[in-house]
């Protein structure tokens, strides 16, 4: 007898086939200490005292150690004093995580948004690949514009008029570069096939091709 696969089964499937683990080796794991290079043992020590672990995308990028020590300043502006609050921030983030299907992305910052007021529903569609129901008018305006940026590689006239009443040109300035900046942490995840934490469950299924 054929057997039909329950909408619950085929999302469970997909989610594991989405873990890195799952379908390749990781490619640039954490460089053992005996084998950094001086200038990587200096930008590690520096990244340290200012952010604590090299972990994550750091790990891939103390490949590049000048690349590191330079990120490092934007990802400080962006993740802590941009113009647009915690709730919003981590909206972008959580929409461009889901935009690369980068797990490890969304599984570190989906806490963080919840912590900076973003509600769960909001956050589950954005997982599922659907526009949010109920969102602030802040949250649909900016929801938008990234959706539209990743999409389009543009952003319409109407979109672009919302988001510049909410944000100011500022706070478009400062979605952008956290759309970039976190475009680049998940091509760098994707590329490095940095697998998630132990324990941690894939939230994010491929998009269909």
């Amino acid at each position: 007898m054929l057997r039909v696969m329950t909408p619950a089964a085929l999302l469970a499937m997909l989610l594991a086939a989405s873990a890195p683990d799952a379908w390749a080796q990781e490619r640039m794991p954490p460089i053992p200490a005996d084998k950094l290079s001086d200038a990587q043992k200096k930008a590690k020590a520096e990244f340290e005292a200012a952010r604590g672990s090299v972990s994550g995308p750091w790990a891939v990028i103390l490949r590049s150690p000048e690349m590191l020590n330079r990120a490092r300043g934007l990802s400080d502006y962006l993740r802590f004093n941009s113009s647009l609050p915690p709730r919003l921030s981590e909206l972008v983030i959580l929409i461009t995580a889901r935009e690369w299907t980068q797990n490890y992305e969304y599984n570190a910052h989906h806490p963080l948004a919840m912590k900076g007021g973003l509600s769960p529903e909001i956050s589950k569609a954005v997982a599922e690949g659907r526009r949010p129901d109920k969102m602030a008018e802040d949250e649909a305006a900016l929801y938008d514009f990234c959706i539209e940026l990743h999409r389009h590689r543009s952003v319409s006239d109407a979109t672009y008029a919302r988001a510049l009443a909410k944000f100011g040109e500022q706070g478009i300035v400062d979605a952008i570069g956290l759309s970039g900046w976190y475009t680049l942490v998940a091509m760098t995840l994707n590329t490095a096939r940095t697998p998630l934490p132990p324990g941690a469950t894939p939230a994010l299924a491929p998009f269909p091709r």
